[in-house]
């Protein structure tokens, strides 16, 4: 990885720059008030997560009253969790669901046991959603399943159930709450309904820590408490410290997930470094390269949505989850797979058949699951690899499962950059089946014969001595891919054992080729192409590059007749940048920067703002972009950085080939909920960026 202080910039970085990614060491552990913060930047050595790392798979299930309607309101068909909010309902609507709760088809059993079956370890279930109904009996609200017809605990069936699958129970728990008195903030189309005007943030937290304390005390050990919904400006990080320590002073084993915390960039799911927490969680996203010494888990709905809807059809395939549990595993982390169960207590038969055909792959290939840690590979063209080391004093081995998930035609699987010796290979589920090895400069050539055992993913299981040794493709190092002046370029073999050699010209590099000894310099376009050698012979495989030499774009206006730029601001909710066209403002003002100051609060709202700004010698110059939520920033019309969507603080890069001169500037900002900030910097390539200083700015 490159060299930024944050994971979620750090992964948007890598990104934006095209090249190969670089790893660096883990981020030193932080103290917060005298108490150690988990970083998550580094692996902790805490035997609490020994279970949970050697898990891998685990069943994550949203229910409550919103399984009810189904996710039907009127005339859409698209809600289901957030039903309450995206309907818009009422409170006092919303409430007549729990008259209409009465899963009478429950059974606790039955759901461990296709948990179990399934190959999973562990279940996450919802505690309280944001709509506050929690699904056990709390004394300290009668906003729960003992208000309803079933008059049942649901958390202490399935808690006995689950324990008896062998399985570890786990509670996920909402901190934003959408029905008590004392929660802030309100939607702006509930405030007549739910007016605030008494309540107190504060008198909420103490609420939340005595659901959380009920949690903890009533159910027997609990394996992770999963929170949810910290995002909105009213949660901190002092409560977030204090919940986190709650958990921990409860049940000093318990496993806390960030987003206890502040710091989360999006749907990335990981924080930055010195937030409480004890693993990363990447939304309905794996990430690319995965992120090595850090724990994280993918929480990931079978179809779209993660309560139950009625009218989405749209599941994942087995074979597109099993190869996602594969892909997950293989760079380290946990798959937690949603299940959104009907209004009357059974699981949807497109989850049940998913569930029972995972555990059908799960008891031949799990051992290639669990307990594994990540590829020493950086990608294989075919599929995955998870690994286990055996190491001690009698016995250093390890054991390599590659993941196939296409299957060659010519029947032989070829393994590059592995320079053990294989001792042995062998077809998990297929001992008849004899796999034959050669191996040459590097190469490993499995003999495995036509056809796929597996039709989802096929393992095959590779033995040798020692921990592995492998060859990795050289790493590019360049400030840029698109160039106006010369830049310098760096080729790491990654091994002060190996040497990397490349071309310029297309041609595939040589034991005759350069060697890479130094900085080169870019002057020109060319595809650079290294490659790993060791004794005169190839050994990785090869890194390409394509530079491009690029024309200024042309100075075509002048100075404004005002400093700084115009920024219009509107109101709204969006989940994205919306079409500021025909949109009306709310406010205009003169603003000589793109930031925003840090005591910005302000939800639901966009800004543009418009201009120019003047570059002061022709070049390539660089722009990182810095928002919570989306924004993006377009240069004579073009856009440069496109960092939209719904996320944490993210910092995305783009370059543009500029003339001296002045050029019109646009950037667009949203905030839905939760944190706010906005930030430009730039700098030539090659430099470090800075804000923007206000000098550059005018308009009409």
């Amino acid at each position: 990885m490159p060299l930024p202080t944050t994971i979620s910039r750090l992964c948007a970085a890598a990104t934006l720059a095209a090249l190969p990614v670089v790893a660096t060491p883990a981020l030193a552990q932080s103290t917060t008030n005298g108490v150690a913060a988990p970083a998550q930047a580094q692996l902790s050595n805490d035997p609490r997560m020994d279970w949970w790392r050697d898990a891998r798979f685990g069943m994550f299930i949203h229910w409550g009253l919103y399984a009810v309607p189904a996710g039907e309101w009127g005339d859409g068909t698209g809600h289901a969790e957030w039903i309450r909010t995206t309907a818009q309902i009422p409170l006092d609507t919303y409430d007549q669901f729990r008259g209409q709760f009465n899963p009478v088809k429950f059974d606790a059993d039955e759901w461990a046991a296709m948990a179990a079956d399934a190959g999973m370890k562990y279940i996450v279930i919802t505690t309280k959603h944001h709509d506050g109904f929690a699904l056990y009996d709390s004394a300290v609200s009668d906003f729960d399943v003992m208000s309803t017809p079933f008059k049942r605990d649901i958390m202490a069936e399935l808690a006995e159930a689950t324990r008896a699958q062998g399985l570890e129970m786990c509670w996920y728990h909402s901190i934003m709450d959408w029905h008590h008195p004392d929660y802030l903030p309100r939607r702006g189309w509930e405030k007549a309904d739910r007016p605030d005007g008494d309540a107190d943030m504060d008198r909420y937290v103490q609420y939340l820590f005595n659901q959380v304390t009920e949690l903890l005390t009533n159910y027997g050990d609990i394996g992770v408490m999963w929170f949810d919904g910290e995002w909105e400006a009213t949660w901190n990080s002092t409560y977030g410290e204090a919940l986190y320590k709650l958990c921990r002073s409860l049940q000093p084993d318990v496993i806390v997930n960030n987003r206890v915390d502040k710091g989360r960039g999006g749907m990335a799911g990981m924080s930055d470094e010195g937030y409480f927490g004890d693993f990363g969680t990447p939304e309905q996203t794996i990430p690319a390269t995965g992120i090595p010494g850090v724990d994280w888990e993918t929480c990931m709905t079978m179809n779209g949505h993660w309560g139950y809807n009625a009218a989405d059809k749209d599941f994942k395939s087995t074979t597109d989850l099993i190869q996602k549990l594969g892909d997950i595993a293989s760079k380290g982390g946990n798959f937690l797979l949603n299940i959104g169960p009907k209004a009357d207590g059974t699981f949807p038969q497109e989850s049940i058949d998913r569930l029972r055909e995972i555990g059908d792959w799960m008891d031949v290939n799990g051992e290639a699951i669990y307990g594994t840690s990540a590829s020493p590979f950086d990608t294989l063209p075919w599929g995955r690899c998870t690994m286990k080391h055996h190491g001690d004093r009698h016995l250093d081995m390890t054991t390599l499962y590659l993941h196939v998930f296409d299957w060659p035609t010519s029947g032989v699987l070829r393994l590059d950059g592995l320079g053990n010796e294989v001792l042995s290979a062998k077809l998990l589920g297929d001992a008849d089946r004899s796999v034959g090895v050669e191996q040459h400069n590097g190469t490993a050539f499995l003999q495995v014969g036509t056809g796929a055992p597996d039709p989802h993913s096929s393992v095959i299981e590779l033995s040798m001595q020692g921990r592995p040794i492998v060859y990795r493709a050289p790493s590019v190092n360049a400030p840029a891919t698109r160039l106006y002046d010369p830049i310098e370029v760096s080729i790491t073999s990654g091994s002060k054992h190996l040497e990397a050699r490349y071309t310029l010209d297309g041609s595939e590099p040589t034991a005759s080729s350069t060697l890479a000894r130094g900085p080169l310099t870019i002057s020109d376009s060319c595809t650079l192409i290294a490659q790993t050698f060791r004794d005169g012979k190839p050994v990785s495989a090869t890194t390409r590059v394509t530079f491009e030499k690029v024309s200024p774009q042309p100075a075509t206006v002048t100075r404004g007749a005002h400093d700084g730029l115009r920024c219009a601001v509107f109101e709204g909710e969006w989940d994205a940048l919306p079409d500021f066209t025909g949109l009306t403002a709310t406010e205009s003002f003169a603003s000589d920067t793109v930031a925003l100051p840090d005591t910005y609060t302000k939800e639901r709202v966009a800004h543009r703002y418009t201009g120019r700004i003047r570059i002061d010698h022709t070049g390539m110059y660089a722009f990182a972009l810095t928002s919570d939520d989306g924004s993006a920033l377009a240069i004579n019309g073009t856009t440069v950085v496109d960092n939209d969507g719904l996320h944490g603080s993210k910092t995305i890069t783009g370059v543009a080939a500029l003339e001296a001169g002045w050029h019109t500037i646009t950037v667009d900002w949203f905030n839905k909920t939760g944190g706010a900030e906005l930030a430009l910097r730039m700098g030539p390539v090659g430099s470090e960026a800075e804000i923007v200083d206000p000098g550059r700015f005018s308009h009409e």
